[in-house]
């Protein structure tokens, strides 16, 4: 067996941003991604984007050079912006071309 270590990038956003997400993750190098319904509070309580067409959780599993293009652009073009969260957790994946 043949592990790779990787970033598992998670990204809870406004679903209205969905389409706009996927489309900067893929050029800054996601070569994919992983999309479900997310809703929560936080310690502002529930977002606006829960009341109003929900949230999304977006997972991208990526290189370090790539996660680290995606968090600065998140910092820069949407935290100041939208309510949105990210974290990154390390994982391992076998068939690393994938990814």
């Amino acid at each position: 067996m043949n592990l790779k270590q990787r970033k598992l990038v998670t990204i809870v956003a406004e679903a209205a941003l969905e389409q706009r997400l996927v489309r900067d993750l893929t050029t800054l190098g996601a070569k994919g991604y992983t999309i479900t319904s997310a809703h929560g509070a936080g310690p502002r309580n529930q977002r606006n984007g829960d009341l109003e067409g929900g949230n999304i959780k977006v997972e991208i599993v990526v290189n370090n050079e790539v996660m680290g293009k995606v968090l600065e652009f998140l910092e820069t073009n949407y935290f100041p912006h939208y309510a949105c969260s990210c974290w990154v957790s390390a994982v391992e994946v076998l068939r690393d071309e994938r990814y």
